[in-house]
């Protein structure tokens, strides 16, 4: 097992989120940057090196671990593909970034980091089967099973934010129409209401009905996707995480009313649907967790 130290990065697409921890998962330094506009993979690449080396100057952690809203091949070396980032298909992160960090890198689905990093130091510990979606914007997400990690036979499984929920939906980037990311990302809120998503959570919190209702709406829309991964997965625990969790005590209500009345008692006996206790920081964490975990010699349960 490794005693030394890991950078976790967390890639979206508006920011970048980086950390540096010791091998137990406490935090030693952070730093946030923005994602280059457009986000096209050399700009990333570049950004995400530049990063680390003010992050860690000196060098002192050898591994690197990145979360990517998308997935990644078997060996967790390529980026299969980013729907909401320009020209990521088949990008060979890993060995661009080890030629010019000289660090050992793996790469991981944001969602997965998310979940890995809450059953390390968050709301999932304790818990084996949970199902955790990312709600920013995108809608990913990632899925622990038995207390392991499901990312299915080519490393591409988990993608709850795919699945569908309008069949004349709004069109995604994936391809698919009416998927539940475009009724609980950013944009779908947006597509709600005009402000801002911090706006309209103050709003709801100074008590505005038109603020309620919209985040009433939202979390309807949700509950309803979110019923279909209960049925499919029986979780234990469903958490909500990314930037619009924040705001998630103006939706859960109206999610668990949705999935208590869609989804049969057997299939949601004991289900607690919470938000991420770490917040945006969940990513980071779960990234450097599995760079420890595959790069390092670290036991899961250690």
């Amino acid at each position: 097992m490794t005693n030394g130290q890991v950078i976790g990065i967390d890639l979206g697409g508006t920011a970048i989120k980086l950390a540096r921890f010791d091998h137990r998962g406490a935090l030693l330094a952070e730093l946030e940057v923005a994602t280059p506009q457009p986000a096209v993979p050399g700009a990333v690449t570049m950004a995400l090196c530049d990063a680390v080396e003010r992050l860690d100057p000196s060098g002192e952690a050898p591994m690197v671990g990145v979360g990517l809203p998308g997935p990644m091949d078997a060996a967790a070396r390529v980026a299969r593909v980013c729907i909401n980032l320009p020209g990521w298909e088949d990008v060979p992160l890993a060995d661009w970034l080890e030629v010019r960090l000289q660090r050992r890198v793996t790469l991981a689905n944001d969602g997965n980091c998310a979940v890995v990093g809450e059953a390390w130091g968050g709301a999932a510990r304790g818990f084996s089967d949970v199902v955790l979606l990312t709600l920013g914007t995108g809608v990913g997400g990632g899925v622990l099973l038995g207390g392991q990690l499901f990312t299915g036979h080519n490393g591409a499984a988990a993608e709850p934010g795919l699945i569908g929920v309008d069949p004349d939906g709004p069109a995604c980037n994936s391809g698919n129409r009416g998927s539940l990311e475009q009724f609980a990302s950013i944009a779908a809120l947006r597509r709600l209401s005009d402000r801002d998503p911090r706006a309209l959570s103050q709003a709801a919190a100074a008590g505005e009905p038109a603020a309620l209702e919209v985040w009433e709406r939202y979390g309807a829309r949700l509950g309803v996707g979110l019923s279909s991964l209960v049925y499919v997965f029986t979780p234990q625990l469903v958490l909500l995480g990314g930037g619009l969790a924040g705001a998630a005590c103006h939706f859960l209500p109206a999610v668990r009313r949705e999935v208590e009345q869609r989804v049969q008692a057997v299939s949601r006996e004991g289900l607690r649907i919470e938000a991420c206790a770490l917040g945006n920081g969940a990513g980071r964490l779960g990234a450097a967790r599995l760079a420890l975990l595959r790069l390092g010699g670290m036991m899961a349960d250690d």
